[in-house]
């Protein structure tokens, strides 16, 4: 699994605790829908940290928080 993979799992598994869909997401996270939608479908390759962390404020967790899952914790290194 690679970083975006792990990002796109991340807010879907999230979502998916808390039963909200992709548009209730962007609003309470004063993100347009589109930034949450390609980070989603993979038109965002490299979602800001900034936009990870108002995602994160608007499901009132901690950037620890979103990190801290066994996806993130078992990725291989990106430099080679």
């Amino acid at each position: 699994m690679n970083t975006i993979s792990a990002v796109r799992n991340r807010i879907l598994q999230l979502c998916g605790e808390r039963n909200i869909s992709i548009n209730k997401l962007a609003n309470i996270s004063a993100l347009p829908p589109s930034s949450v939608k390609n980070i989603l479908y993979g038109k965002s390759q490299n979602p800001k940290l900034l936009t990870i962390k108002m995602i994160c404020d608007g499901l009132d967790i901690t950037l620890a928080e979103f990190f801290d899952t066994d996806d993130f914790n078992h990725l291989e290194q990106e430099i080679r």
